[in-house]
């Protein structure tokens, strides 16, 4: 098996908002024989919102943090959907444009960087499967998770768009299925899994759009009667976990469901502790999924 060597770009959902997203991850990978090397110095992806007001000074940014990982020699590894998509747009687009990369590079030379292209950026949900291997996560498991009807959501940003992403058909994805079937999980045909969140529309539009979407997300889930919600994103996971109350009361509907982040569902199935992952730090309790595993 190849060296599981990454350069690690955390982002900033995972260990500003909902550190518990963060630690878990740290602990799986460990657990697997991944070796994550975080790269302190790199800065926010810009999430689409520094995108839309400033283009060059998005694709600096990301060039930047695309550099430090060229520094260590190492492939970049996200575990947030938004972040993949910037970084990836960012490398495809210096990477066809040698004028445009040229003038970063007079930037970034301010720093002592220099954006050359030579590192990829990859989830850890594609490492799991292609790094780590299914077959190694089955051999792990020693908590099945086969009393759970698991709800995949993918969210926007891994899978469109595909001359960006590329990695699996953005209209029929089956890489989180196939991750839940892995951890002896069921997973759930969930007809929201290709749905947007809401995050990215927050600021504009909470109560006509966020909020729905939310909503519809969780109903969708509660409908198909998962057990909780498995996403790969913690932008995703911090939308449907902390605004579920608010959407809830937005739409007069009781929801209820639990969102885990990819980590923790893989690292209950692999023995680590609930507190551990944690799970008692959601918004919506996961009291029922602690004591199923206990």
């Amino acid at each position: 098996m190849a060296e599981l060597k990454y350069a690690f770009f955390t982002g900033c959902a995972a260990k500003g908002v909902a550190p518990e997203l963060y630690n878990s991850t740290k602990l799986v990978a460990e657990k697997l024989g991944m070796e994550l090397i975080e790269l302190e110095a790199a800065t926010c992806c810009g999430a689409g919102a520094v995108q839309e007001k400033d283009e060059f000074l998005s694709l600096t940014i990301n060039a930047r943090n695309l550099a430090l990982a060229e520094e260590l020699g190492l492939d970049m590894l996200t575990i947030c959907n938004t972040c993949t998509l910037m970084l990836r747009e960012t490398k495809f687009k210096l990477d066809n444009d040698p004028e445009l990369k040229e003038a970063v590079n007079e930037v970034l030379r301010e720093a002592g960087l220099e954006y050359k292209g030579t590192s990829e950026i990859t989830h850890f949900l594609w490492e799991i499967i292609d790094g780590v291997g299914l077959d190694k996560i089955k051999e792990m498991v020693i908590r099945p998770l086969k009393d759970f009807r698991i709800a995949p959501f993918y969210g926007c940003h891994i899978i469109r768009p595909p001359y960006l992403i590329g990695y699996e058909d953005p209209d029929n994805p089956k890489s989180l299925e196939m991750v839940i079937e892995a951890v002896g999980g069921n997973p759930v045909n969930h007809t929201a899994r290709l749905s947007c969140c809401g995050f990215h529309s927050f600021w504009s539009a909470e109560d006509k759009v966020t909020l729905r979407l939310t909503a519809k997300d969780g109903l969708a889930a509660k409908e198909e009667q998962a057990d909780f919600m498995v996403t790969p994103c913690p932008l995703c996971h911090t939308q449907l976990d902390a605004m579920q109350e608010e959407a809830e009361e937005r739409m007069g509907v009781h929801i209820g469901m639990p969102i885990l982040h990819l980590p923790q569902m893989i690292g209950l199935a692999i023995g680590l502790k609930p507190k551990e992952l944690g799970l008692d730090k959601h918004i919506v309790s996961t009291e029922e999924i602690i004591r199923k595993v206990a």
